[in-house]
């Protein structure tokens, strides 16, 4: 790992790598912290659009179809404009800032700043999370919290925070004092998350506890080992903890469902999941191909409702709560790939750099390993959620992952492969 001095940093590093600092740090505590960030990248990249072409360039095979997965969302997005009357061009803001993403691998493989400031930033950003939801939790007497987000993004993308932390601590699995740190990160993420009450992000719990046991083998490191053996079964002994309220919310999850099979109310947050996702599959079913626009869509709902084969309280929810419904709903099975490809082409980029430093001593098994949670977590809120709808959740995760690219593309140098 790079721990050059500051004084010796060229301006450029130093810019870059307090950018790349600033954005994790400011997620969660600010009310416009991931848009701030997202900006800052582009514009710094206008400044060095030749130079920064050039630092990408030679990576061009590693990242093109992970480039061309947010290239066809943005296409998608640009055809359903051209195509449907009631589209405007508010459709293209999602998916263009995404792709604009880019800009962060550009900067960081031309600057270089070391992967460390991406880790304290995510330590900080964690760190300051916890107490600032935990105010709104206990000092404001607010059951679920969620800052300057709603309560279900806040809790995903603290937890987010947390598992990038612990992808940080086994980088620094050869110092226990360095590995502390990060270690504290990720708790921090883990008890914000927690915080919120989101239940989503136990999924993703669940997967990134798969994920470690998977290479298990190769932590090599006893601290490591037991910092992520401590980090779940503290999470998993909060349920335990009546005060945290996770073995309640569990329990009314499962009373919600049993009450809507059994032809009950479906006022209740899994019962409006249950009916909109009834609702999106009569959607589906009628159009499989090309679906239907969002406000279509309501309509169409809205249609459902009043034949009696919905119920009302479908009707004030903005989304289907559930990414791969809403993907086929608006987009149907185009929709379907573009929302798929913006997953699976990271995925597999991380996997295949993560496969590389399977010894561990390659530099790039920490970014790589922070880049598989990351996904795999977007995948599991999604089942539950629509992640992708807020912006700030779409571009914290394009920014994540393109962060993590170029410090994968950095240290898959540095291996000499």
């Amino acid at each position: 790992m790079n721990n050059k001095p500051l004084q010796s940093w060229a301006p450029m590093q130093l810019w870059i790598g307090f950018q790349v600092f600033l954005f994790p740090f400011i997620s969660l505590i600010t009310p416009s912290g991931i848009g701030f960030s997202s900006l800052l990248f582009v514009l710094s990249l206008l400044f060095v659009p030749r130079k920064a072409w050039a630092a990408l360039a030679p990576y061009w095979k590693d990242v093109r179809w992970v480039v061309a997965a947010f290239v066809f969302q943005l296409a998608l997005a640009a055809v359903c404009v051209l195509l449907r009357p009631e589209a405007d061009l508010s459709r293209l803001d999602k998916p263009s800032r995404m792709l604009m993403g880019l800009s962060a691998t550009m900067l960081v493989l031309l600057a270089r700043p070391p992967r460390a400031v991406l880790w304290w930033g995510v330590l900080g950003g964690a760190v300051a999370a916890l107490p600032f939801i935990l105010w709104q939790r206990i000092g404001l007497g607010i059951d679920r919290p969620g800052g300057f987000l709603n309560a279900i993004t806040f809790g995903d993308l603290a937890l987010c925070l947390g598992l990038v932390g612990l992808a940080a601590a086994v980088d620094y699995r050869h110092s226990t004092r360095k590995a502390l740190l990060p270690a504290l990160g990720a708790v921090a993420g883990l008890a914000a998350s927690l915080a919120t009450g989101t239940r989503g992000g136990w999924i993703a719990l669940a997967l990134a506890g798969l994920l470690f046991l998977s290479y298990a083998q190769m932590l090599h490191s006893r601290r490591v080992r037991l910092l992520l053996v401590g980090s779940f079964a503290l999470v998993g002994a909060t349920f335990f903890i009546p005060a945290t309220g996770m073995q309640q919310r569990a329990e009314q999850g499962v009373t919600d469902v049993r009450t809507w099979m059994n032809g009950g109310s479906a006022f209740s947050n899994v019962g409006i999941r249950l009916e909109l996702w009834k609702g999106a599959a009569m959607l589906i079913a009628e159009r499989p191909f090309t679906g239907l626009d969002q406000a279509a869509v309501r309509a169409e709902l809205r249609r459902h409702v009043e034949d009696r084969a919905l119920d009302p309280v479908v009707l004030p929810a903005e989304h289907l709560h559930n990414d791969v419904l809403q993907a086929l709903a608006t987009g149907g099975v185009w929709g379907l790939l573009a929302w798929a490809g913006i997953l699976l082409a990271p995925f597999l980029f991380f996997s295949r750099a993560l496969g590389r430093g399977v010894h561990m001593g390659m530099p790039q098994f920490g970014p790589a390993l922070a880049g598989m949670l990351v996904v795999l977590s977007y995948f599991s809120f999604g089942l539950t959620e629509v992640i992708f709808w807020s912006l700030k959740g779409c571009m914290f995760y394009a920014l994540m992952v393109f962060l993590l690219m170029g410090f994968c593309l950095i240290a898959k140098e540095k291996s000499g492969k």
